[in-house]
């Protein structure tokens, strides 16, 4: 294992920990070097429009692909600063499914090898909600029946690489490499993260795809006959012969089929076990990254509900961040950690038992169709709860949400010239450690045996919003991209950024800022454009450049031009400005000609409305549009809203109809800041080379009492 390079030369008290800015240390292995402002860095935004963003990745040219949950692609190019569309596909939708994780092959070149990864839910023969029966929500798989009540449920979450040409992601040339059970229709855990090591070989999370609200917010072992088996996570992450709530290994040939390399949790041939299996017992490891000078694997595992320990049950949550440079258990849904057992619980009788042993722990659920005894718990280097924790105070309180955040690799030639934007020496080898929910980021130092040395800020000055990924680009600069504050939707806060180190005194980007007086009409349509607001933070004289239709051609110079669309079609106008020393970034605005948004409202529920969780809530939603309204098309989300984030538990399609909540299990009504979230969505068809319109409307209930 290689010693990660420390930030600092000495183990720093908490509070410095928690200063307000990086402390000038040195690095070890570069002494003299220091820790850099948060001055020394710019962020630049490349899209503040990405949808639902759900994960990036970096071509070798320094273009940005990003996925969104409902089937996009997008793609970002810096030469032009230009948002393009690269696919989209089409995929199921329930609570949390949906596009996922996106990589690029190591060897990509753009010629012969063009190849990306994308870990997505096709739709199949899955049931959706029927729009006809308002009362009846055909697309919740029940909690309670028999194996043939719930097998209609029972899906797949696909692995599978694409062919990038030019800066279209091309459906057709999909090559099928692995399928992930699911169980459908039923919350949570289905995302997946894709990374690769030093050898090529392939790496992909899994979450444990199993519900985490009905067992108080500990441990979900539901071993009932008539239970959904979604209820039990002893079948999915402590299963030796299931795929979820793992972290695989396999190695991709040419024609898409795989092979398990040596070196896994399990060797190949052993009875009841899958051999691409590298980690098991993971609750929802969302994101994972490699060091590819070492393959070390860092993880991050979000962690479960319970705000407080119980004597009956267990620990309260705890989220965990580790590196694994071998195969390893790491527990759930037995413990926590290796010091952190839960009870066993039965969910019938309501009565706990011993506490899992986890040297040595059994999974004997009905539901298991792997190994009984399984390998012990391995420790993890960090885990800490809610509150504020005693062995990592400096990790602050508040939500749980661990991310595993990439190691920077220094690149001397990168680096070197008047324009880099690279980030310095003193982060080489250095893992990074980021919270969705806290929105920080951190440096880990970790000793020789891989004990944490220290954890120290990184850009604490900086303004984060939900960092969803984050990964260093070949410029050598972090490329973020923030959810955002806010349910399943397209939040104000979402975007994708570059943050470029620009030393002490460096030239920054210009920081545009593109309007115009009407985003939509009917052919011919005439718009004023502004750039008002533009700045350059050292005051340099700008150049402007607009693309009004994002066709690569500039069509004005002038900083504020009038142009007319004389055709229908959506238009991405595109402003870009460029200092004095070539230093540019770019801002878009949205067109639309030959079609209005919907306009969509909630009758009923109402925002602030009381009601109690469980309560079964009827819903109207009116849709005013210039074109005909299709109802069936109105899709009405319910989120279990929780501080500033939320959990999908359900849709149903329709205009009309009726949602059942379900219960906040591991959350408090009283303490935890929940409520009931209802979205509704609705896009017309378009036509007429119109583009198509989406209109969203949301209210929040609040919780009785």
């Amino acid at each position: 294992m290689r010693t990660t390079p420390t930030l600092a030369t000495v183990a720093l008290a908490a509070t410095a920990l928690l200063a307000a800015s990086v402390p000038a240390v040195g690095h070890e292995g570069h002494p003299g070097h220091e820790a850099p402002a948060d001055a020394d860095f710019q962020k630049v935004i490349l899209n503040d429009t990405p949808g639902e963003p759900i994960d990036l990745v970096v071509l070798p040219d320094s273009r940005v692909l990003h996925t969104t949950r409902n089937g996009q692609v997008w793609l970002n190019d810096p030469e032009t600063g230009l948002n393009t569309l690269a696919a989209e596909l089409d995929v199921y939708e329930h609570d949390e499914e949906g596009l996922q994780s996106i990589a690029v092959d190591p060897g990509f070149n753009g010629t012969s090898n063009r190849w990306v990864y994308l870990y997505y839910a096709p739709p199949l023969d899955t049931p959706v909600d029927d729009p006809a029966t308002p009362d009846v929500n055909e697309g919740d798989a029940p909690f309670t029946g028999e194996a043939a009540d719930f097998a209609p449920f029972d899906g797949v979450t696909r692995l599978s690489r694409f062919q990038l040409t030019g800066d279209t992601l091309d459906l057709d040339s999909e090559q099928n490499i692995l399928d992930v059970d699911a169980d459908r229709g039923i919350c949570c855990h289905v995302g997946g993260d894709i990374a690769f090591d030093s050898k090529g070989d392939l790496y992909l999370a899994t979450g444990d795809d199993t519900n985490p609200f009905e067992s108080d917010g500990y441990t979900p072992i539901d071993e009932r006959a008539d239970s959904n088996p979604a209820l039990d996570a002893q079948r999915t992450a402590a299963n030796t012969n299931d795929l979820r709530g793992k972290v695989l290994r396999i190695r991709v040939h040419r024609d898409g089929s795989y092979s398990v390399p040596r070196g896994n949790l399990f060797r190949r041939g052993t009875p009841d076990t899958r051999p691409e299996i590298f980690l098991m017992g993971l609750r929802n490891p969302f994101r994972i990254e490699i060091d590819r000078e070492t393959d070390e694997v860092y993880v991050g595992d979000y962690s479960p509900d319970a705000g407080d320990p119980d004597p009956e049950r267990g620990p309260n949550g705890h989220g965990k961040w580790f590196m694994a440079d071998e195969p390893g258990n790491y527990g759930w849904p037995y413990c926590a950690t290796a010091e952190l057992p839960y009870r066993d619980y039965d969910f019938g009788t309501e009565e706990s038992g011993d506490e899992f042993d986890c040297a040595a722990p059994v999974n004997e659920s009905p539901h298991n169709t792997g190994r009984t005894e399984l390998p012990p718990v391995e420790q993890p280097q960090i885990w800490y709860p809610g509150d504020e924790s005693a062995e990592f105070p400096e990790l602050g309180s508040g939500g749980v949400a661990p991310m595993a955040g990439p190691t920077y690799d220094y690149d001397r030639r990168a680096a070197s010239g008047p324009d880099s934007v690279a980030w310095p020496e003193s982060f080489d080898g250095v893992p990074l450690f980021y919270e969705w929910t806290r929105d920080w980021i951190k440096g880990v130092d970790l000793d020789r045996r891989g004990d944490v040395e220290a954890i120290e800020d990184v850009l604490p000055e900086q303004v984060f919003s939900g960092i969803i990924d984050m990964e260093f680009g070949p410029d050598g600069a972090l490329y973020v991209l923030e959810y955002g504050k806010g349910y399943f939707a397209e939040n104000p806060e979402a975007m994708l950024a570059r943050v470029d180190y620009l030393g002490p005194g460096g030239n920054h980007s210009p920081v545009p800022v593109a309007s115009a007086d009407d985003t939509g009409g009917y052919a011919p349509h005439e718009v004023a454009f502004s750039s008002e607001g533009t700045e350059d933070p050292e005051g340099d004289e700008l150049s402007y450049a607009w693309d009004f239709d994002s066709d690569g051609t500039v069509d004005s110079t002038e900083p504020n031009p009038t142009h007319t669309f004389e055709e229908n079609g959506g238009y991405d106008a595109n402003l870009r400005v460029t200092d004095g020393e070539g230093r540019a970034a770019s801002a878009e605005v949205r067109i639309v000609v030959g079609n209005e948004a919907p306009v969509v409202e909630f009758v009923s529920p109402t925002d602030g409305q009381e009601f109690s969780f469980g309560d079964a809530i009827a819903f109207e939603v009116t849709v005013t549009d210039d074109q005909e309204v299709d109802c069936s098309q109105v899709t009405v989300h319910y989120i279990l809203g929780h501080d500033v984030h939320g959990h999908p538990q359900t849709s149903a399609n329709g205009c009309s109809g009726t949602i059942q909540t379900s219960e906040p299990g591991g959350h408090d009504p009283g303490q935890d800041n929940l409520a009931g979230v209802f979205f509704a969505t609705y896009t017309d068809p378009g036509g007429d080379d119109a583009p198509e319109a989406t209109g969203t409307a949301e209210v929040v209930l609040t919780p009785a009492g």
